[in-house]
């Protein structure tokens, strides 16, 4: 087993997204690449702890690479947009990789570049690359968000089915 950790906006979906890549054997939301020890989705959404909205994910080399899983990254997020995606505005929304070893950095600058250069994109790609530090899980009503939602939630509970 591996682990990769990225942030590519709210994590709600990018949890959902990862978490339905073969391979892909558990995943987590939760708070990185800040100062603040132990920090709340109250204090991160403040700007002030300097940690981004990050997935941790648990993955079998032997069925999905940390070269697919970035490719997926780079799929599901604008990456020139700093510290933005969509309407969620602000630093734990930032584009970045969380390297855990010097091959995943290594493979992190290399899909990075290709991303730049592939014309998909029309600005400069602003992704961050940085040595996964201290990863803080966060709060219980955050983890499975989407899912919890669709197999239970409002939207089940209006519609009869999910999202």
């Amino acid at each position: 087993m591996a682990k990769a950790t990225f942030a590519a906006g709210c994590f709600w979906g990018v949890e959902q997204t990862f978490s339905e890549v073969d391979g892909v054997t558990e995943t987590s939301v939760g708070y990185t690449g800040g100062v603040t020890d132990n920090p709340t989705y109250e204090m991160v959404c403040t700007g002030q702890t300097g940690h981004a909205e990050a997935v941790e994910i648990d993955f079998d080399p032997a069925k999905v690479s940390y070269d697919q899983l970035l490719d997926v990254f780079f799929e599901i997020h604008d990456p020139t947009t700093l510290n933005r995606q969509g309407p969620d505005i602000g630093t734990q929304y930032r584009s970045a990789i969380f390297f855990h070893d010097a091959e995943q950095e290594a493979a992190a600058r290399e899909a990075k570049q290709r991303a730049q250069q592939s014309g998909r994109f029309m600005g400069d790609v602003v992704t961050e690359i940085s040595p996964a530090g201290t990863y803080y899980p966060a709060e219980d009503y955050h983890q499975k968000y989407v899912q919890k939602r669709r197999s239970g939630g409002v939207l089940s509970r209006l519609f009869g089915h999910g999202g």
